[in-house]
């Protein structure tokens, strides 16, 4: 495990982020006009399987998905409950040519499993949460959980599976010079971080994650949050609101997945339904990440 002092910690990670000079002064990250730009050709548009709800075969779900403008779909493993049959799946995907990119496990420690589904899908990463046990100790969750990963990793790299851990509403790697550190220490390029765009707006800014978590960063979740909504009718309830419509500032988070070259997956995690709403979800995503 590497060591760190807390001083020569932030400056590693603001450094491996780009967000540091040579000399040690931040960057500036202002945005303006000109290079706010277009993320078309550098994104590839998913959405996650169980937003689909039309009563519809596997194979005509991808073809309906794919007519709509996503490129791809993201589905649970097996080890979820209402995960779809990975092999049925699977062979859909061949047979319509949209593929799967990757596999939800949320927090089950059984990596490994996870890591075959998307080996069988032909999916490139799994999605993993590392949750807060306020039943033991802070420390002891921190190891705890880093030690499940590290268990997995030798299987990811086998596979050639990245594990991608999620930043959620867990009360845990809430903010990112944490979330650095945890992977860091991690010391292993299979294992970086779902970056799920909507997520930190309860307690941060997204351009601010972007610029400290830098290549980092190997996908993403897009959804909107109104911290204004949620004051009035509960926290949940801020994710309530189209893409685009929140408090989020997409011109931002453009600039910096440019500064950080990002190209990748962005999925939609947002109440899915019939066409015509996965048709507005796809034109939401259009919009706030200038895609056309």
């Amino acid at each position: 495990m590497n060591q760190f002092t807390r001083t020569s910690t932030r400056r590693r990670f603001l450094c491996a982020a780009g967000a540091l000079t040579a000399c040690g002064f931040p960057k500036a990250s202002a945005v303006d006009s000109a290079t706010a730009t277009s993320l078309s050709g550098r994104i590839q548009k998913a959405v996650k399987w169980q937003m689909i709800q039309e009563d519809l075969s596997d194979e005509d779900k991808l073809k309906l998905v794919r007519d709509l403008g996503f490129d791809g779909v993201e589905c649970y493993s097996s080890l979820r409950t209402g995960a779809p049959d990975i092999t049925r799946l699977a062979r859909a995907s061949e047979r319509v040519g949209v593929p799967v990119h990757g596999v939800i496990n949320s927090s089950h420690p059984d990596i490994a499993t996870a890591i075959g589904d998307a080996k069988l899908l032909g999916a490139t990463s799994v999605l993993h949460v590392v949750r807060y046990d306020p039943s033991i100790a802070y420390k002891q969750n921190y190891a705890d959980t880093q030690q499940i990963l590290r268990n997995a990793i030798p299987e990811a790299e086998k596979q050639q599976i990245s594990i991608l851990i999620e930043n959620v509403w867990a009360s845990f790697l809430i903010e990112p010079l944490m979330t650095a550190r945890y992977i860091d220490e991690l010391d292993s390029p299979w294992v970086q971080l779902y970056f799920d765009i909507g997520n930190v707006v309860r307690w941060g800014w997204p351009e601010h994650w972007l610029q400290v978590m830098g290549n980092r960063v190997k996908k993403l979740d897009v959804k909107e949050y109104d911290p204004k909504r949620a004051m009035r009718e509960g926290m949940s309830k801020g994710f309530d609101v189209p893409i685009g419509k929140g408090s989020i500032d997409w011109q931002r988070v453009r600039h910096e997945l440019l500064q950080v070259d990002y190209n990748g997956w962005a999925t939609a995690e947002v109440r899915g339904g019939d066409r015509q709403r996965l048709e507005e979800i796809s034109q939401q995503m259009d919009d706030v990440l200038q895609l056309k």
